[in-house]
């Protein structure tokens, strides 16, 4: 059964259409992921389905009762509240429900048996068993707290939240109220490991229509059966995972770049033909109609090229390029017998472990195990509270911070730039464009006033420049879309230095990574691969099961190179068009200079002929071509 369904959307910003004909259906249980660039007006389309915005033309259609709950990247106003109270006024109707269930069983008792009053009841109990029965105010404390909130935090007010804490706050009230249509933008914000794979066992089991924006790549091939792609003002519907998204556009895009071609043959073959016979008085009229055909194969060949370059499209990305960086020491870091604590908490005891030259390196744990404190330690940032921690010879750190704690705040955005790499100022113009800081009001903008996704940009634009050949990033893919997280993925796979990489992001630890360091139980273990292998052990290890033997790869057959194809029968066909053609030039050669000669006269009336069967022919072949 469709919970909501949009028949020809069109939404205008300041009279200029954001898009126009989007179209589309959720069922109960469908998980649809909006995708497309940004601007593309994927969170303004979950406004306009929470009833936010308004729609300028037209239809969306809601099953009857339809609840609607949306998470947005807006956190929630600070307030005095609870965060028990907070999450619980998403569930009104559930308080509604049971408040109801008690004043029908009072009124019941005085003796009220009215048919309307039995059928409300019946729809009121339905209502609440939907959602649990009274075990829902339980569910929604579990939601809270597989989102990382332990149980004394439910009594704390809203106003002592982070912005991090309120955000998911937000995504438990949503989650918590027992809704039918779900719309959540960048719920993964925010989230940690544990807290993401939560979510993604959750809204595979939720019974309500999702619909979602997220740029996290291992979530949206977890969670979505389906997209619906929104890129100039056009939109797209996609059945089935994220990954056949990618696979059916790559395919769309292929079968448009073939179809593109053969038009250009068609219309190429179609040109010549006219321009061999249009002179000629018993072929202008078949001239003339070829010249119509070019022009509605034209028309289609437009058409297809409008599709390949819509496909090809690309949002501005940042653009990544590591600069060749100096050799170091062979060891790049090395602990021994390491201790760390923050302030009276005891986050690491008695760790070693050592990173060597050119390993890339993930670093995973949850939220407050200790991660940026080992970071930071590395740096000289922090004094461990024991042991050895040190960087190897000619070791050059370069450091993303999820804080941004690194940026040159005196002066513009050109001068932090300037300052903090040494570049000229062409060169750190250069840089800033990359990283989308174009123009010179974007370049004189003072430090003071970027935004939080401004300063991230900024600081990854000096890591990338600064030369260094040991990368430390925390939580780099934060505020980047899907295509720049690719962008950033590839540069870090060809970054010949060393890497230690911490983020939420598990494509890019999974594709970065040849060794996995987790920090579990107060300690720091080493696993080799990225992040699907640790997954891999830690649910071995958690089975308590011995290790599968290992299926052996299979070799790949070296594919046979394929056989030069042969001339199709049009083309043969029109080579012996060009033959009968030159033998009737020589024919009439002949006959110029001895018009007597009979046999010459009888050859030249079967050639022409002939080349009259074979313009038939040629046609054929061609309108069969075509359909």
């Amino acid at each position: 059964m469709a919970v909501v369904i949009g028949t020809n959307l069109r939404k205008e910003l300041s009279g200029d259409a954001l898009f126009d004909g989007v179209s589309f259906k959720v069922e109960r249980r469908d998980r649809v992921s909006l995708s497309g660039p940004n601007g593309a007006g994927k969170t303004t389309l979950l406004r306009i389905l929470s009833g936010e915005t308004e729609l300028h033309s037209g239809e969306l259609s809601f099953a009857k009762g339809t609840r609607v709950a949306l998470h947005d990247q807006r956190p929630p106003a600070q307030s005095d509240a609870s965060l028990r109270d907070y999450v619980l006024s998403g569930a009104a109707d559930l308080t509604a429900a049971e408040e109801e269930l008690r004043r029908l069983e009072e009124a019941m008792a005085g003796g009220d048996h009215e048919a309307a009053t039995l059928r409300r009841y019946s729809d009121t109990q339905a209502r609440l068993e939907h959602a649990g029965g009274y075990a829902w105010r339980e569910r929604l404390d579990s939601v809270t707290r597989g989102l990382g909130f332990v149980t004394a935090d439910l009594a704390r007010p809203l106003s002592t939240f982070s912005g991090g804490e309120l955000t998911r706050a937000s995504l438990a009230r949503t989650l918590g109220g027992d809704p039918d249509l779900i719309l959540l933008d960048e719920p993964t914000n925010h989230l940690d490991v544990a807290s993401l794979e939560w979510l993604e066992r959750e809204l595979q089991s939720v019974d309500a229509g999702v619909v979602l924006v997220a740029h996290d790549r291992w979530f949206l091939e977890a969670v979505t059966t389906a997209v619906l792609e929104l890129e100039a003002g056009r939109s797209t519907y996609f059945a089935g995972p994220w990954h056949n998204w990618r696979r059916e556009k790559a395919a769309r895009l292929a079968a448009a770049s073939k179809a593109a071609d053969r038009y250009d043959e068609d219309i190429a073959r179609l040109e010549r033909f006219v321009e061999r016979f249009r002179a000629k008085k018993n072929l202008a009229k078949r001239a003339q109609a070829k010249v119509t055909q070019i022009g509605r194969l034209s028309k289609e060949r437009a058409e297809v090229k409008d599709e390949i370059s819509l496909l090809t499209r690309r949002s501005r990305q940042l653009g990544f390029d590591f600069l060749q960086p100096k050799r170091s020491g062979r060891t790049v870091a090395e602990a021994e017998g390491l201790n760390l604590a923050a302030g009276d908490k005891q986050l690491l005891a008695d760790v070693s472990f050592a990173i060597e030259r050119g390993e890339h390196i993930a670093l995973v744990g949850p939220n407050g195990a200790g991660k940026t404190t080992l970071l930071e330690t590395l740096l000289g940032r922090r004094e461990p509270a024991g042991g050895k921690l040190r960087l190897g010879h000619g070791v050059e750190p370069g450091y993303f911070s999820q804080h941004e704690i690194e940026l040159d705040e005196r002066g513009s955005v050109l001068a932090c730039v300037q300052s903090m790499t040494g570049l000229t100022r062409p060169p750190a113009q250069n840089l800033l464009g990359r990283f989308l800081f174009s123009g010179w009001q974007e370049h004189d903008k003072p430090m003071s006033v970027l935004s939080g996704g401004e300063r991230r940009r900024l600081a990854l634009a000096v890591v990338v420049a600064s030369g260094s050949n040991f990368l430390l990033f925390d939580e780099p893919t934060n505020h980047l879309d899907v295509e720049s997280r690719e962008a950033l993925e590839g540069a870090l796979e060809a970054f010949p230095g060393t890497v230690l990489l911490v983020s939420h992001d598990r494509a890019l630890l999974d594709a970065i990574a040849d060794r996995t360091l987790a920090i579990e139980d107060g300690t720091i273990r080493s696993y080799e691969g990225g992040w699907a292998d640790y997954v891999a052990r830690r649910e071995e290890r958690a089975a308590a099961a011995a290790e599968p033997a290992a299926v052996p790869k299979q070799k790949k057959q070296k594919a046979r190179p394929a056989e030069p194809r042969g001339p199709s029968e049009l083309e043969q066909v029109e080579a012996e068009i060009a033959a009968r053609e030159a033998e009737i030039v020589e024919l009439e050669r002949k006959l110029a200079e001895d018009w007597g000669n009979v046999d010459v006269v009888a050859t030249h009336r079967r050639r022409r002929d002939e080349l009259q069967e074979l313009i038939s022919r040629w046609e054929q072949l061609f309108e069969k071509q075509q359909a």
